[in-house]
């Protein structure tokens, strides 16, 4: 708790405050991404687009803050790039000189006004089309060092939020491999290890283990939390009553066996309604029952992952409905069941558990080639350069064969069938996605539909990473459904 003094004439009255400190130990702490805007890259009323972060802190619901995203790692001037769409980037906003980094320091005054509620506020890395990407320990050692001067404990005369001092950092990378990331986190310990103040260290790994990405630098170093997707993939919150899919207990085993801090929280990333990811969406009541049963059952439980604000708040504050979950308090009503007025939303095709013949030889027939332009959910098949591919997990953008190491070879294309196993969906290109474009001032973490995860075209909510993109930058450069927008306003990254 936090605690201020009065001094009055006689004596002095000692006021206690409601609002509690974060505490990273809790089986109850609900995290939330801001900044990508993923209700506007799939929705047209801007009455429930994302605004001032302050908005979203004035309850005790939400502990958590992950800022989506830092999308760029090394940008012109020597500087990085962040994108927090309709809110600051670099298209509507100014720039520090020679760069493409926004200047977003009338944010201070809401990341300190949230920070003093007891929440804690980072910074998410990443994103589904983020630019996050190192060649070495040393470069990435030496952006460390950079990002805690901009963001974090350190001094610049390039500071985005000002004197803003940010809690922490996020690893939300869903591309490019994992090199360089331990010694990144490392060196931000560092940094850390001799501060006034604590910092945390999370990241949001897909659902199927080992992540693709995260995998080695979660084996390599502690982090504090891992805000798992459990969307976008087969092992998401839809298949919770499927042992051969769902598989907490696995995450839970890594924590207690192989992660380097024992006492790491695993959190259960959602979508924070069915335009935010592609697949993985629950309801408050079921999500309530995962919750529950999770939280009764593992010790590694730390609480709830949503992507993201923007969605939580015009889904009838589903946020409160996950956080009274995870306290055990009492849950609001139900959604309305009608559609709000002037509301659009892109097609995705939905998963599906209907067993569908798949070549294990390397039967090509019926299998659509891949796309770059595609979003493509675990277990997809598609034929690239006369094979047969399988994904491991969710992606965009990632060739069959690449450094990213996505995709089984499951050989060349031949004529006989064996195997069935469960179709998982692809997203269309013309679904929300989590990615951003090129062209949108706001992309991230927009998933391949809408991040864990969590990017539209260029959006974040952990849906296709290269859907359209807006070109007006305040569309959420995140939307964890995919498909985008014309407006760089809307969400350019999505995130899970």
């Amino acid at each position: 708790m936090k605690f201020s003094l009065i001094a009055s004439s006689s004596l002095p009255l000692l006021i206690v405050s409601l609002v509690s400190a974060f505490d990273p130990n809790r089986n109850d702490n609900l995290a939330v991404y801001y900044g990508q805007n993923s209700y506007g890259a799939t929705h047209s009323d801007t009455a429930n687009w994302q605004t001032n972060l302050a908005h979203y802190c004035q309850d005790d619901t939400i502990n958590a803050f992950p800022l989506a995203f830092l999308n760029v790692f090394f940008g012109p001037g020597g500087l990085p790039e962040i994108n927090l769409a309709n809110t600051c980037n670099n298209v509507d906003d100014p720039v520090f000189p020679g760069s493409t980094l926004p200047n977003c320091q009338f944010m201070a005054a809401d990341i300190q006004a949230c920070q003093a509620r007891g929440k804690i506020i980072t910074l998410s890395l990443g994103g589904a089309t983020g630019a996050a990407v190192f060649s070495s320990d040393a470069q990435a050692q030496s952006f460390a060092d950079q990002i805690w001067n901009l963001f974090l404990g350190g001094s610049s005369s390039t500071r985005p939020f000002g004197s803003a001092v940010l809690d922490g950092v996020d690893l939300d990378i869903e591309g490019g491999g994992g090199t360089g990331l331990a010694a990144f986190v490392t060196r931000i310990r560092s940094h850390a290890s001799g501060a006034s103040k604590p910092y945390y260290v999370t990241a949001a790994p897909q659902c199927p283990f080992p992540d693709g990405n995260l995998g080695s630098v979660l084996n390599a170093v502690g982090f504090d939390a891992v805000y798992v997707q459990f969307y976008n993939n087969f092992c998401g919150l839809t298949n919770f009553n499927n042992p051969n899919a769902w598989n907490f207990a696995q995450w839970d085993t890594w924590a207690k066996t192989q992660s380097p801090n024992r006492n790491v929280k695993v959190y259960i990333g959602a979508p924070a309604s069915s335009t935010a990811a592609g697949s993985g969406f629950v309801d408050a009541a079921t999500f309530a029952n995962i919750i529950q049963q999770t939280k009764a059952q593992f010790s590694s439980f730390g609480g709830a992952m949503l992507w993201d604000a923007s969605q939580a708040f015009a889904n009838n504050r589903y946020d409160i409905s996950v956080k009274n979950a995870l306290t055990g308090g009492t849950s609001v009503p139900p959604p309305p069941t009608t559609s709000v007025p002037g509301t659009t939303t892109r097609p995705t095709t939905s998963p599906t558990s209907v067993p569908t013949s798949i070549p294990t030889n390397g039967n090509c027939q019926g299998v659509s080639a891949w796309q770059s332009s595609v979003a493509y959910n675990g277990g997809s098949l598609v034929t690239f350069n006369g094979h047969l591919w399988q994904n491991k997990w969710w992606s965009e953008a990632d060739q069959p064969g690449g450094a990213a190491q996505v995709w089984n070879d499951l050989g060349a294309c031949t004529s006989s069938r064996v195997s069935t196993v469960p179709e998982a969906a692809t997203l269309s290109a013309s679904a929300p996605a989590r990615s951003v474009t090129s062209g949108s001032a706001k992309a991230v973490k927009a998933s391949a539909t809408a991040a864990p995860a969590l990017i539209a075209s260029d959006s974040t909510v952990k849906a296709s990473k290269t859907a359209d993109v807006a070109s007006d930058t305040k569309a959420s450069a995140t939307s964890e459904a995919a498909g985008t927008t014309s407006n760089t306003k809307m969400s350019r990254f999505f995130r899970f």
